[in-house]
Parts: C-alpha cells; sequence; structure tokens
C-alpha cells in the first residue's frame, strides 16, 4: 500500500525537507510527501484512500502500536493508499476532519506543521523496519 504524507503549504526550511527526503529514501518509493494548496480539493474523491488526519485531539499511540494500525489499515484489503494529512499555519479544516477515517495524535504537544512532516516520516520509517522484524537504530 502506498503511503502519502500530505502537507497544506510548503517544507519551506531545507533541514526539514532534507530529513523528510532522507526517510522517504530509505522507504523505496513506498512513501511520498506531497505538498498542496489544499487537502480538502485533493482528498474529496479519494474514496479508497484511508484518511488519517494529525489532530492533536487526535488517539496517541507508541511506535509498536504504530504499526500495528499501519498493518491493520493494510489488511483491510479496501484501500489502495494511506494518507496522513498535515494542515498548514491554521490546521485542518472541519470538513477535512469530518472526513478522517483515523485522528491521530503524535503528542500532546504542538508542533510546527514542517516539524511534524518530519517526525511522521520518521515514525512512518520506524514502523515499516518494526513490521519487517529489521533493526533500527542499533
Amino acid at each position: 500500500m502506498k503511503i502519502k504524507i500530505l502537507l497544506e503549504g510548503k517544507l519551506k526550511e531545507s533541514f526539514y525537507r532534507e530529513g523528510a527526503f532522507e526517510y522517504q529514501k530509505r522507504m523505496s518509493g513506498q512513501l511520498e510527501l506531497l505538498e498542496v494548496p489544499n487537502i480538502e480539493e485533493y482528498i474529496k474523491n479519494k474514496k479508497q484512500s484511508f484518511i488519517v488526519t494529525l489532530e492533536i485531539e487526535g488517539k496517541q499511540l507508541n511506535s509498536i502500536e504504530f504499526a500495528n494500525k499501519i498493518r491493520e489499515i493494510e489488511n483491510l484489503g479496501f484501500y489502495n493508499e494511506l494518507l496522513f494529512l498535515i494542515g498548514g499555519a491554521d490546521g485542518l479544516s472541519s470538513n477535512v476532519r469530518n472526513m478522517s477515517n483515523f485522528k491521530f495524535s503524535m503528542s500532546k504537544l504542538t508542533f510546527l506543521h514542517q516539524e511534524a512532516v518530519l517526525i511522521l516520516t520518521e515514525q512512518i520509517y520506524r514502523a515499516h523496519k518494526i513490521l519487517n522484524n529489521e533493526q533500527y537504530h542499533r
């Protein structure tokens, strides 16, 4: 299953872009980062996409639970892609939040959307390693 991170806006700082790109590269094309001007427009016809919104009020998971959640979504067999949505400076609209299949919180802390992209790409890579029984950082 293809995994995409949709960011409303742009990754302006090169160090965030470079970090996110490194994890994308390690995933060999299984992870894609898309910078879009309007998330709602992008997802309105995505019927076979499992939509995860990043929201501070969402469910928090540890890394193993996060990996298992990705596996659970893959095992459903209905979805052809997994979309993680990160809002811009104003967050996600209520319409987008209502389209969510799963509301996810990485922390009770608030991150810049650029930081959230980097943290999320790393956690998706970590989940990939966990699910493939591969060592990560040792």
